[in-house]
């Protein structure tokens, strides 16, 4: 296997792709918060700092899942269920990817390296909460939940109500987007006993408790909206925007129809993420 090609299966291993999910809110959360125009380096710090932190979750997720995936029909020819990429650069990648995002952190400030710990423990967490829980979706959004409040330590030093509102709406997108996500494995879930909302509720009940969970990202978008000096009418059009988008996406799901959830996820959500960051920029630009 060429260099070329053993980047290509790393890449698809940690789906490098959907970083395209949290980058933009993360930006956009920058955008919101700052108080002073922060410097290039420190931009560059807490993109780094996001991209290793994702990578090292997505990595950590495989490896713990690694069993599990083999199982399943859906993953088991995925690059690490296939032997494609073996169990050891799986371990190296979590190794590296956690140790830059580490010194990350600690090129932006003392607080987000205090923080970083915390981090790394929920990435770790969210990949066996499914064992012991039927909400890991709430795992996943807890560490979603905590990326405006990096931004917001690693420009400003504090956690101020605004990015509390921030990741609070983040964590509800994710959440249910998760849930959503994890309706293609329901049969088999149940059946190895994994958790989810799917599995405790019933997959009908479960697409009640995304769509509640979209809600309140929008209600929390809302607020944000009324709270923030910075935003203003161009910012409350995106958000009709943004509420299209989500109706769309769960048009797309039916309790009796799943074939279409990866277009949901993977497509829908990439939308949200880079509109979102879009409608900020024109907020704060004109």
């Amino acid at each position: 296997m060429t260099i070329k090609d053993k980047l290509k299966s790393y890449a698809q291993l940690v789906k490098f792709e959907h970083t395209i999910f949290a980058l933009p809110f993360a930006l956009a959360s920058l955008l919101i918060l700052y108080k002073s125009l922060p410097s290039p380096q420190k931009v560059f710090w807490v993109v780094v700092a996001l991209v290793s932190a994702r990578t090292a979750g997505m990595a950590l997720n495989r490896l713990i899942d690694l069993p599990i995936d083999q199982k399943n029909p859906r993953t088991k020819n995925w690059v690490h269920a296939s032997g494609k990429v073996k169990k050891h650069e799986i371990i190296a990648l979590i190794i590296i990817s956690s140790a830059i995002f580490i010194i990350s952190t600690a090129f932006i400030n003392l607080y987000a390296f205090l923080l970083s710990p915390v981090v790394l423990f929920l990435l770790w967490l969210y990949p066996y909460s499914k064992r012991f829980t039927h909400f890991p979706h709430l795992v996943l959004g807890a560490v979603y939940f905590l990326i405006p409040l990096g931004v917001d330590i690693a420009l400003n030093e504090r956690v101020s109500f605004l990015s509390i509102l921030l990741g609070m709406a983040m964590a509800f997108w994710v959440a249910g987007f998760d849930v959503l996500y994890s309706l293609q494995d329901y049969e088999f879930d149940k059946r190895y006993g994994i958790g989810s909302l799917a599995v405790k509720l019933g997959i009908r009940n479960a697409i009640l408790v995304a769509r509640l969970f979209h809600m309140a990202t929008l209600l929390c978008l809302l607020a944000l909206g009324f709270a923030s000096p910075k935003l203003s009418f161009i910012y409350f059009i995106g958000l009709i925007l943004l509420s299209g988008f989500l109706f769309y996406e769960h048009s797309l799901v039916k309790p009796y129809d799943l074939s279409k959830v990866n277009k949901a996820f993977f497509t829908v959500n990439g939308y949200i993420s880079l509109v979102f960051l879009l409608v900020v920029l024109l907020d704060i630009i004109f």
